[in-house]
């Protein structure tokens, strides 16, 4: 009877539960029923409460002073979704040793891409509103949310091939690089150039300590969170980018060469041929040990990197983004008339500078890239699936909206950007979709 309970189990729950988890689109999937109900909760009875709870202020107290003391919307953003930009980061340096970005031409294409899909969406805010008050907010249009436009492009799965993926990938990257650049010279009123050094010096220990052979993940685990994370948390420059930085010192060699792991495993598994076998469920303690060196071997023959990479997917796309997506997707719209959004520019040169600036820039710049030879783009590059590339980066949801909350005290000015922000990113992500969605697969 209990056989079959456990049966039942499996076949009705755990294996559909498995299935659904190893699919593409379905990090994707999970990611949009929690920004539905980020604005269901943020225009419902319950709106106060759910803003409240993430102004709750979480940290450490030594002798009566307060250290790490942030919001819980502060750790969400710059705690959880560090995680989600160290897999990017794996997933770039993995690229860059031996996938799509180990041609040096292959980089240049998505980081002009990137560079023009800034400058633009700036010159046609700030030419909209050059002059007034509201002329602080032309950085807000800048930045894309890589983690709302790759989740678009994994739920199209394969119709999108590997070499857009990680198009997108870089160009969003390069791009949160040049927004937090811009963060931190015209919007950060602080930096802490002592915490700089320090989460530096980290970043040098972890680089030694891979040039030396160190591949103890949890020896950069302590460097990475408790070294480099945190300094550049405390310097005042986006701690997203400082794992970045670390991701891309986890050593990319294995401790084990494949043709000596295979020498092994084949001896391995004579071993356990060999060994005398028992008429019960349970193995023998020679066959255990055997099993456990095999284990061993198969873990050591992984570069830390890949095994990093995959052992955190699951974490970042069930966990983190759903998280990251209650705590930022919810916006109400209580109050908000037509002559408010439209009392200034601000929400116009935002939804235009994102929307139209994004893949004007990036779609001009890549054909002048590759017809002036400069730069060369992959066989599956069509115009199609360029211009959809463009809409997607025109999604911005985090950075903008963090840009815009340090570019306008007025919270007029602010509830307008952020209207802005989210027009753009809902008609960006939908035309973004259903121009890549229409290519068939080569």
């Amino acid at each position: 009877m209990m056989r079959q309970y456990q049966d039942t189990i499996n076949h009705r729950l755990i294996m559909p539960l498995q299935h659904f988890i190893n699919q593409e689109k379905s990090g994707g999937i999970v990611l949009g029923i929690s920004i539905v109900i980020a604005l269901v909760l943020a225009n419902s009875p319950w709106s106060d409460s759910y803003f409240h709870f993430f102004e709750h202020k979480l940290g450490f107290v030594f002798n009566g002073d307060n250290y790490l003391y942030y919001s819980l919307h502060h750790w969400i953003n710059d705690g959880l979704m560090s995680m989600f930009f160290f897999v990017v980061g794996l997933e770039l340096k993995r690229e860059f040793i031996g996938g799509e970005l180990s041609d040096v031409r292959n980089t240049i294409l998505p980081i002009g891409a990137a560079v023009f899909g800034m400058i633009v969406p700036a010159l046609i805010y700030f030419s909209l509103n050059a002059g007034g008050d509201t002329a602080s907010g032309w950085g807000i249009p800048m930045a894309t949310d890589i983690a709302f436009s790759l989740a678009i492009l994994y739920v199209l799965g394969s119709r999108v091939p590997l070499s857009i993926k990680v198009f997108l990938t870089t160009l969003a990257i390069v791009d949160d690089l040049g927004a937090v650049l811009v963060i931190a010279l015209f919007y950060t009123s602080e930096i802490s150039f002592a915490s700089i050094a320090v989460g530096v010096a980290f970043l040098l220990a972890m680089f030694i300590a891979n040039k030396l052979g160190v591949k103890n993940v949890i020896f950069y685990g302590v460097l990475g969170i408790g070294g480099v994370w945190i300094a550049f948390l405390m310097s005042g420059i986006h701690a997203t980018i400082a794992a970045v930085l670390a991701a891309f010192m986890i050593p990319a060699d294995a401790r084990i060469s494949e043709p000596v792991y295979l020498a092994r495993a084949s001896k391995l598994i004579n071993r356990f041929r060999e060994a005398k076998p028992n008429d019960v469920s349970t193995l023998e303690h020679e066959q255990v040990e055997i099993i456990d060196r095999m284990m061993s071997d198969s873990r050591d023959a992984i570069p830390p990197l890949q095994r990093l990479e995959h052992s955190m997917h699951p974490l970042v796309s069930f966990v983190i983004m759903p998280i990251f997506a209650l705590a930022n997707a919810g916006i109400s719209f209580e109050g908000i008339s037509f002559d408010t959004i439209m009392a200034n520019n601000v929400a116009l040169g935002v939804m235009l500078g994102l929307l139209i600036g994004k893949p004007v820039g990036i779609v001009l710049s890549t054909v002048l890239l590759t017809r002036l030879k400069i730069a060369k783009a992959s066989d599956t590059m069509t115009m199609r699936r360029l211009v959809g590339v463009g809409f997607l980066a025109s999604i911005g949801f985090t950075m903008s909206m963090f840009i815009s909350t340090l570019a306008f005290v007025d919270e007029t000015f602010l509830i307008q950007a952020k209207l802005g922000i989210f027009a753009a990113s809902i008609l960006g992500g939908v035309l973004g979709y259903i121009l890549l969605k229409g290519v068939e697969q080569k």
